[in-house]
């Protein structure tokens, strides 16, 4: 009871944050312009610093171990879903069967995963959570572009955000570099934007959604349960009989990125490959509304029995 009551706290938190957006949007605070500009700076610039943030400390074997076996599980768990997501909607019409694939797949590990592991775990939390970022950049710019009907995108699947920053920071873990404060303390501030800004953006896209679209769409359910709640309970399953072999904190980071709502990218895709945007807004709107009620619980039975 204890650990759901921290995690729902969290949660809440976060979710007042949120509120924060959705007023901007409400009051005209923010517009979509604003929202854009937001968005590139979290994609652009926080999000390679937190990289290098979370990476600036000293080096030990161990932790690249388990930074391993994090970027494996995580490789593991997408291919997982994305067989999953295959079988489910194979027979769905094609201007949705894309949408409720990739949602599925996609979790907003970034925006709303790597926050709650802060606040939950800290920074050793993030430091496991990054490496689900960095293969869900890898995946969703690969395997999801293709989907979505942008080609191959070779070139974004190497080179995004979230590669970058691991190209910038890693090296500096591995060789126990400390950046002249000068440099580490910009950087560190700028990570810090990694909360308060995707929760706002995140509320500002939920004023304006469209949720009766969603209710219509009996794919948007099944595909909203998978990636709520199948996909997190797959993970504890696979973590529950290695659970003595494993790094807890890495174990608990995974599954809390993998129990994340559907990513927001899954809606700008939608919107620039011609599918229908209602669906993929109103998927991402939802799931981020039920998920104050299924990530408490999953992540507490994952701090309760790994």
């Amino acid at each position: 009871m204890e650990n759901l009551i921290t995690v729902a706290t969290q949660v809440a938190i976060l979710f007042a944050l949120i509120g924060v957006g959705f007023i901007c949007r409400k009051t005209k605070l923010l517009n979509d312009a604003s929202i854009a500009g937001l968005v590139n700076i979290l994609l652009i610039i926080v999000t390679p610093c937190l990289v290098v943030d979370v990476f600036q400390r000293p080096f030990e074997s161990a932790k690249m171990h388990a930074l391993l076996i994090a970027f494996l599980i995580s490789l593991a768990a997408h291919v997982i879903m994305i067989a999953l997501a295959s079988v489910s909607f194979r027979h769905d019409k094609n201007k949705t069967r894309a949408i409720f694939k990739c949602a599925t797949v996609f979790s907003n590990a970034g925006f709303m995963g790597i926050p709650l592991e802060k606040a939950i775990l800290g920074d050793e939390g993030v430091f496991f959570g990054i490496v689900y970022v960095v293969v869900f950049n890898l995946v969703i710019w690969s395997w999801g572009l293709k989907i979505m009907g942008g080609g191959a995108g070779w070139r974004k699947t190497l080179i995004n955000p979230g590669t970058i920053g691991l190209a910038a920071g890693l090296p500096l873990f591995l060789l126990s570099i400390k950046l002249p404060q000068v440099a580490r303390e910009p950087i560190h501030m700028l990570s810090l934007l990694n909360t308060p800004i995707p929760m706002i953006v995140i509320g500002y896209y939920l004023a304006g959604s469209k949720f009766s679209r969603v209710i219509q769409e009996p794919g948007a359910w099944l595909s909203g349960f998978l990636r709520l709640i199948v996909c997190p309970i797959i993970l504890i399953t696979v973590f529950y009989p290695l659970r003595h072999n494993l790094d807890r904190t890495m174990m608990l980071a995974l599954i809390t990125a993998a129990s994340a709502p559907v990513a927001a990218m899954v809606s700008m895709f939608a919107a620039k490959y011609g599918h229908n945007t209602e669906v993929s807004a109103g998927l991402v709107s939802t799931t981020t509304l039920l998920s104050i009620i299924t990530m408490p619980p999953i992540i507490a039975l994952a701090m309760a029995i790994l």
